[in-house]
Formats: C-alpha cells, structure tokens, sequence
C-alpha cells in the first residue's frame, strides 16, 4: 500500500506540516479540493481509524454555517457529510505502513515524522 497524505493545497497549516515533513517523496500528495476523496478512500480511512467521527472536522466553517453542532450526527451523517464537502475532512490525513494518522495535533504530527523517518 502507497503511504500517502490527504491535504488542501490552499491551507497554511498543511503546508506547513508538509514542509517540516522529513522524507516527503515517501508520499503520495492528494489535494483533496483538486481531487475529492472517493468512497472507497473514505472506507479505508474509517477501516483503519474506526469511525467517521474521528475524520470529520469539526472546525469546518460549514460545520458552524449548517448549525450541526446541535445536531445528533450519525456515523452514515458524518459519511455523508465528508463525501459532500472536502471541507469537513479534519486535516490533513496520512495513512503510513497502514496506520492513520489524523489531523494536525502537534502529537500526531511528530508520530508522523517518526513513521516517516
């Protein structure tokens, strides 16, 4: 399995992260605004993490924009939801040696640069 990360090009902080990232060409890089994630990528992201709660962001403008904070979501909304709009994926997303590693949680991001060392 290809190690790869699931970022938008456009966000400061992925760009960030990946810049601090030793070993980038280990990845392979997938723009999520340029290239939305499939169905198929979503379910091996939530084979590996265990939920879709855990993928979801809820930091997203559209997340306060559509009120479902006072919404009682359900794994199929969350799904849905992440598959509708690439803005509600919790970024960015790397799936390494078949381990996911999700969001930019300055722990999470130095378990990345361990994996990728």
């Amino acid at each position: 399995m290809t190690n790869k990360i699931y970022y938008l090009a456009s966000c400061d902080t992925c760009r960030k992260i990946i810049k601090s990232l030793p070993n980038p060409d280990k990845l392979e890089f997938h723009d999520i605004r340029q290239n939305p994630i499939t169905e198929k990528e979503l379910e091996e992201m939530h084979s590996l993490s265990g939920s879709y709660e855990a993928l979801f962001s809820k930091k997203a403008q559209l997340y306060k924009a559509m009120d479902l904070k006072n919404k009682a979501l359900t794994e199929a909304d969350f799904k849905k939801y992440i598959l509708e709009h690439y803005t509600f994926l919790s970024r960015p997303v790397f799936i390494i040696d078949d381990k996911i590693y999700i969001g930019n949680g300055q722990k999470n991001i130095i378990e990345v640069i361990k994996a990728l060392s």
